[in-house]
């Protein structure tokens, strides 16, 4: 999958400075994507459970938003091929940060316009704001 052909898939813009052609990684770790962080499941299973309706929704092949950027900025959009990815925002994080979870079977992309897009191998994953220190305190990152 390149930048270009996910692009044309979701109808979703990126910014020039960013090479279309290239190919997207996909890899079945820890991933960062600006204000967001995906992290497998596995990992943070301890401190991220599911409410008992867990209300999983199939991932369109357009995608679907997970967060958009600070004051209305650029979207953080989960793509996958129909009937390969559901997600589901009926999670309890002890870190109060999970957004929600998405279980894949094949691979899934987060796309955003000005930072590109990632792949995500099959599995189950958490995506979370990211924090970052100021001074004593951490905030959430806003991008």
């Amino acid at each position: 999958m390149t930048l270009a052909s996910l692009s044309q898939q979701t109808g979703l813009a990126v910014l020039d400075h960013l090479e279309r052609s290239v190919r997207i990684p996909v890899v079945d770790g820890l991933q960062a994507q600006g204000d967001l962080i995906v992290i497998p499941y596995a990992v943070v299973a301890s401190s991220v459970t599911f409410w008992p309706d867990r209300g999983w929704t199939d991932v369109p092949s357009e995608g679907v938003e997970l967060l958009r950027g600070a004051a209305g900025g650029n979207p953080h959009t989960l793509v996958a091929d129909p009937g390969t990815c559901r997600w589901t925002t009926r999670v309890l994080d002890s870190e109060w940060l999970a957004i929600g979870v998405f279980e894949t079977s094949a691979p899934a992309y987060l796309l955003h316009p000005e930072h590109g897009a990632t792949g995500c191998a099959p599995g189950t994953y958490v995506v979370r704001r990211q924090r970052e220190r100021d001074g004593q305190r951490a905030r959430v990152v806003a991008d």
